[in-house]
């Protein structure tokens, strides 16, 4: 007997039924399955089309637009001639998608980070909320500032599920050179692949005034995302206060 996953097509997958699902979105959610097991690492081929279809039982075109899909969602990339790839962090195209925040004059600026605290502690309720957690349960959190050509412009609060990030030190985060996301994802086997954020107008404390060097009232942009990793679990709870003089925060919408 195969240990392959199956693909229904039963009589309660029939079109019309409650719970149908089209073929190419059971071998997506399949594919996704994969991911999250690791059984593709960020940055490793999966299998070709042709493979995927004799491994799944269905047509080429089916597994295409189920690829098609992941590909749309920055999970997988396409790479001509060589074939298709677990997106990763480290990857340039990848690696920026969830900052918004544009120069106005679309100058492409100097980044730097500073990490001001990494400490673990006992989740706060509406962080434990967010990320799924019982109030109490260890989360790591994580202050850092973002300078774009030397000035302070972005102040994060970033929590962290205490267990999935064992071994997160300041030390850690103060010699990495990569992306948080990427660090998380190399250093954790955490990948972080969509996010759901909200956006309101605040006025700047005396902390964040401090840190971003600015009058104390002086009006910041406050956006909370949650990340997720495959499997929509959540991973990640970010407050980020954006100093907005010389930026914008940029979305697409389809």
């Amino acid at each position: 007997m195969s240990d392959q996953p199956t693909v229904e097509r039963n009589a309660d997958t029939a079109p019309g039924s409650a719970a149908f699902s089209p073929l190419y979105q059971q071998i997506k959610a399949l594919l996704l399955q994969g991911l999250d097991r690791g059984e593709w690492k960020p940055g490793e081929a999966i299998p070709s089309e042709l493979e995927l279809a004799a491994r799944f039982q269905v047509s080429q075109g089916t597994v295409r637009k189920a690829i098609d899909e992941l590909a749309a969602e920055n999970l997988l990339l396409r790479r001509q001639g060589k074939g298709t790839f677990v997106a990763t962090h480290h990857e340039a195209k990848v690696r920026f998608r969830f900052l918004r925040l544009t120069p106005d004059d679309a100058h492409s600026a100097v980044t730097g980070s500073r990490i001001l605290d990494c400490r673990r502690m006992r989740a706060p309720a509406d962080i434990a909320a967010l990320l799924e957690l019982r109030t109490g349960d260890t989360v790591v959190n994580v202050r850092r500032l973002l300078s774009f050509d030397e000035s302070p412009t972005i102040l994060d609060d970033i929590w962290l599920p205490g267990a999935s990030f064992k071994g997160l030190t300041v030390e850690l985060l103060a010699g990495n050179r990569s992306p948080l996301y990427a660090l998380f994802e190399s250093e954790f086997g955490v990948s972080m692949v969509r996010a759901d954020e909200k956006i309101r107008a605040v006025a700047a404390s005396e902390t964040q005034a401090e840190l971003l060097e600015i009058p104390v009232g002086h009006p910041l942009l406050h956006v909370e995302r949650v990340s997720f990793t495959y499997g929509d679990r959540p991973m990640e709870v970010r407050r980020g206060t954006y100093l907005t003089e010389r930026f914008h925060y940029r979305n697409s919408l389809n």
